[in-house]
C-alpha cells in the first residue's frame, strides 16, 4: 500500500478519520458527538457541514502538512443494491444518498465527505464495498410471501476483510476459497463467501439472523402478530424493539458484552442461559449457510469459520462457538481488522489496478 490514503467513517456518535501513509496510518481520531449536538439537526444530511468541519479540525491539529493524497475512501452509504468492491463517487451516487432514496443512515455522509476533501487535498474519491453490497444467488431471494423478496445488507467491509485475511493465513486466494463469517458486534450478520461472492448473508436490519446484543434477530412471526393483536407494542414500538431494544439487552438489561460476561463470573444463572443461547444462535444461523457453499457439484468442504467484529475479543464467546463448530470446519479469529484497514487496502489495490475500480449507476 504505498499511498497516502485518507478514510473518512462517519458513524451514529462519531467521525473516524485516520490518514495512512504506505500502508501504515500515521494519523487516527475518532471524534466524537455527543447526543445534544446531534439532537440539533433535523436529519442525517443536515449534519453535512458539522462533520467536514470535524474531519478539517482533526487534520488540522495533526501532522498533515502539505501531504498530497493518492485516494480519499468514505464510507459507503444505504445506496442501491450493487455487487462489492471499490466505487468512484460520482454525481448519481451523491444525489442517492442526499435524497435518501434508499434509507437514512449517517453512512450516507462518507462518501459526500470524501469527494469535498479529495477536491481539497488531490487524490480520487471511492467508497468501498457499501452496506448494501448484494451478491445474493437467485435461489435465496425469494420468500414464502411472493410479495417478500430477501435483500442483502450487512457488514460488508469487515466480513469481506476478515475473509481476505483468513484465506492469506490459510495460503489461499479469497476469491478460490469458502468461508463463513460471522461479524459480531451490536449487529451481527453472518455471510456465506463463495470463491468471493456473498452469495447468502443473514440481514439483521431486516430482522433476520441470531438474537444480537441490542436487536431481536428472527423471530416468530405468528408470535409476533399476536404481540400487536394484543396491544403490546404498536408498529413503530415493534421496529425500535427489534433493531435497538431487543436481544441480550431485552433479556439483561444490558448490551454491554463486558457485563454479561462479569455477571457469568459472578454466578448469575439467568445471565448463563442468555449467554448459552445467544451463542447456540450464533452456531446455528451459522450452519443453516453450508447448503449455499456445499453442493452435490461442488462437494469442497468450507475453508473456515471467519469470526470478526469487536465480539471476537470475547475469548469465552470464541470458545464456546469453537465447542459447537470446530467439528464441522476450521475456526479463524480475526482481531484489529478495522474498517479503515479495509478501505484503505482496497483502495491501494484499486490503484494499482489490482482490483477494478466501478461505476455506480444507481
Amino acid at each position: 500500500m504505498q499511498h497516502a490514503i485518507l478514510t473518512i467513517n462517519p458513524g451514529s456518535t462519531s467521525t473516524k478519520v485516520v490518514l495512512f501513509q504506505d500502508g501504515k496510518p500515521i494519523l487516527s481520531r475518532d471524534e466524537q458527538h455527543p447526543k445534544m449536538q446531534l439532537a440539533a439537526f433535523a436529519d442525517v444530511w443536515s449534519q453535512y457541514a458539522m462533520r467536514l468541519d470535524t474531519v478539517l479540525k482533526a487534520l488540522a491539529e495533526s501532522a498533515f502538512g502539505d501531504l498530497r493524497l493518492d485516494a480519499v475512501v468514505g464510507r459507503g452509504g444505504l445506496l442501491a443494491p450493487l455487487p462489492g468492491g471499490v466505487y468512484d463517487i460520482n454525481e448519481q451516487m451523491i444525489d442517492d444518498l442526499r435524497n435518501q432514496r434508499y434509507g437514512e443512515h449517517p453512512c450516507n455522509l462518507g462518501a459526500p465527505l470524501a469527494l469535498e476533501l479529495a477536491s481539497r487535498f488531490g487524490g480520487r474519491a471511492l467508497v468501498v464495498d457499501p452496506v448494501v453490497t448484494d451478491e445474493l444467488s437467485a435461489e435465496a431471494r425469494p420468500t414464502g410471501l411472493p410479495q417478500v423478496h430477501r435483500r442483502s445488507a450487512f457488514h460488508a467491509l469487515s466480513q469481506r476483510g476478515a475473509a481476505r485475511e483468513a484465506a492469506r493465513r490459510r495460503g489461499l486466494k479469497y476469491e478460490a476459497g469458502k468461508f463463513i463469517v460471522a461479524h459480531l458486534g451490536g449487529g451481527i450478520s453472518i455471510g456465506a463467501h463463495l470463491r468471493g461472492r456473498v452469495v447468502e448473508v443473514t440481514n439483521a436490519l431486516d430482522g433476520e439472523g441470531p438474537m444480537t446484543p441490542e436487536r431481536t434477530g428472527a423471530l416468530p412471526v405468528m408470535e409476533v402478530l399476536r404481540l400487536l393483536e394484543n396491544g403490546d407494542y404498536d408498529v413503530p414500538g415493534l421496529r425500535r424493539a427489534v433493531l435497538r431494544g431487543g436481544g441480550i439487552l431485552a433479556h439483561l438489561g444490558t448490551n454491554d458484552f463486558r457485563v454479561v460476561e462479569s455477571r457469568i463470573r459472578e454466578g448469575d444463572r439467568h445471565a448463563q442461559d442468555v449467554f448459552h443461547a445467544f451463542a447456540y444462535n450464533i452456531a446455528r444461523h451459522a450452519t443453516s449457510l453450508l447448503p449455499a457453499l456445499i453442493t452435490s457439484t461442488d462437494p469442497l468442504p468450507v475453508d473456515a469459520l471467519v469470526i470478526t467484529g469487536g465480539l471476537a475479543k470475547s475469548t469465552v464467546l470464541v470458545a464456546e462457538l469453537a465447542a459447537r463448530l470446530s467439528p464441522i470446519m476450521p475456526i479463524e479469529t480475526i482481531l484489529g481488522m478495522t474498517e479503515a484497514h479495509v478501505m484503505a487496502s482496497s483502495a491501494s489495490d484499486a490503484l494499482q489496478g489490482t482490483i477494478q475500480i466501478q461505476v455506480y449507476q444507481g
